[in-house]
C-alpha cells in the first residue's frame, strides 16, 4: 500500500509558480501513480482506489493544459 500512500501525498504538495521542467515531472510522476494504481485496482476493485486515479488525473489534466498553452487563433 506505499504506492496508495505515494499517492496521497502527490497529492497534497503545493504547486505554485513552476516551472516548464517541474511540470513535466509532475506530469510524469501522476502518469506513473495513475498506472501503478490502476494495477492494483484491476486486482481489488476498490472504489477508494478509483477515486484516488480520478482526483490524480485532474491534477494530471491540469498541469498538461498549462503545459501546452492556448491555442493559435488561425486568422482567416
Amino acid at each position: 500500500m506505499d504506492l496508495i500512500e505515494r499517492a496521497l501525498e502527490f497529492e497534497q504538495e503545493k504547486r505554485k509558480s513552476l516551472s516548464t521542467s517541474d511540470r513535466v515531472k509532475i506530469s510524469r510522476e501522476a502518469k506513473s501513480l495513475i498506472l501503478g494504481l490502476n494495477e492494483i485496482y484491476k486486482e481489488n476493485k476498490d472504489q477508494k482506489i478509483m477515486d484516488i486515479m480520478k482526483r490524480l488525473t485532474a491534477i494530471k489534466r491540469k498541469i498538461e493544459k498549462r503545459l501546452k498553452g492556448r491555442p493559435l487563433r488561425e486568422l482567416v
